[in-house]
């Protein structure tokens, strides 16, 4: 039978399979990309200011992602426990997107609409036993004596705006002013406090432009 020599010949059987997971992919990949609610930012979403970029490159260069993923699937689990699904256009600016399942830590899609004060964030990075006795999470102390200086963050503000991100010529003139000087602390804290607003602003836009169709 025909299928008897593909299944005898390994380098032929590893093409075909790399043939059909190919196809298979390209198949499910791309239609995306001609979806608007994948490839259209939120109504909410607003670029990172230059201390939140410096804050998620922080987060990223700490492993932080590794155990707070940022991707809350529609289960009923993970709802009541992180909020509200995780939306594809919350994510159009993100570069790279810290998307995940991983549970070591909670999901941190949406701690920033959860209320903590900044103060709570500095006591939890510098102690995390201290407001959440069972936490397994290391301490990040180090980061109040760790400076930003700013020189690059315009340069990084540059390169994201040629990937799409709407940053201005003022963003970019302003971003080392407004980062100099600060901690990394108070620079992750920031970019923390972001998290989930951008999907806080877009029910409040949708709840508004509901209200005034039904008029």
């Amino acid at each position: 039978m025909n299928h008897s020599k593909i299944e005898k010949n390994v380098g032929l059987m590893a093409i075909l399979v790399v043939v059909a997971i190919s196809f298979g992919g390209l198949v499910e990949i791309v239609p995306l990309f001609a979806l608007e609610e994948t490839t259209k930012p939120v109504e909410g979403l607003r670029p990172y200011t230059a201390l939140q970029l410096e804050g998620r490159d922080i987060y990223i260069r700490e492993g932080c992602h590794v155990c707070h993923t940022q991707m809350v699937r529609p289960l009923r689990a993970e709802v009541e426990r992180f909020g509200a699904p995780s939306e594809a256009g919350e994510y159009i600016y993100d570069h790279p997107f810290l998307w995940g399942s991983k549970r070591t830590g909670p999901d941190l899609h949406r701690v920033g609409t959860r209320d903590y004060s900044d103060e709570w964030h500095r006591q939890h990075l510098v102690n995390p036993r201290s407001v959440v006795a069972e936490s397994n999470m290391p301490a990040f102390a180090f980061l109040q004596h760790r400076i930003l200086d700013g020189k690059i963050t315009a340069k990084k503000m540059k390169a994201l705006s040629r990937v799409g991100v709407p940053y201005t010529q003022e963003d970019m003139d302003g971003a080392k002013d407004a980062v100099k000087g600060k901690s990394e602390m108070t620079a992750l804290i920031a970019y923390l406090q972001n998290l989930g607003q951008a999907y806080r602003r877009t029910q409040i836009i949708r709840t508004r432009l509901a209200d005034e169709a039904n008029k």
